[in-house]
């Protein structure tokens, strides 16, 4: 009888030790995955799902709406935790392109309540993709991004495959 309680001992401290958790930095990583138009059925490209696989070793990515203080408030930079450019290629190469009173750059919320802990997954963002210039029919844009978590880590940056636009 003690052999075999001590077997189902050693069996459940084996099987514990087996469970291994994923850890990762404090830095946030991210990984482009895709930029898929999404078909509005009007014939024009106007938005774009861009997904991003993301990696956290202390889970503190995310911004709520009471996230509102310092250095979250709107006239710091860090309001937003998502850092997106935009790129028009013109005459073969991409240009980055600045619009005065359109920001590519967004607020995800908090993607963990139970912070510290390593998470992982992936992050879906629509984008608008129409590049408010109808001066041609197409044109062939792409997109740089970086995350930063709530300790102003800031992770890589990653850009995204070119996607061709129909305008108009």
């Amino acid at each position: 009888m003690n052999r075999l309680v001590l077997l189902l001992l050693l069996s459940l401290l084996l099987l514990a030790g087996c469970h291994r958790e994923e850890k990762f930095p404090v830095e946030p990583a991210i990984t482009f995955v895709s930029l898929e138009k999404i078909d509005e059925g009007t014939g024009i490209d106007n938005k774009a799902t861009l997904t991003l696989h993301f990696q956290d070793g202390d889970g503190d990515l995310g911004l709520n709406t009471e996230d509102i203080y310092s250095p979250f408030d709107t006239a710091s930079v860090y309001y937003y935790n998502l850092f997106i450019d935009y790129y028009k290629k013109i005459n073969g190469q991409f240009q980055k392109i600045e619009f005065e009173a359109v920001t590519f750059n967004q607020r995800f919320p908090r993607l963990s309540n139970d912070v510290p802990e390593s998470i992982e997954g992936d992050l879906y963002v629509d984008l608008p993709i129409n590049s408010f210039d109808l001066s041609t029919q197409y044109d062939t844009i792409k997109f740089s991004c970086y995350i930063v978590d709530r300790a102003l880590h800031m992770s890589n940056t990653v850009e995204t495959t070119p996607l061709v636009v129909k305008k108009r």
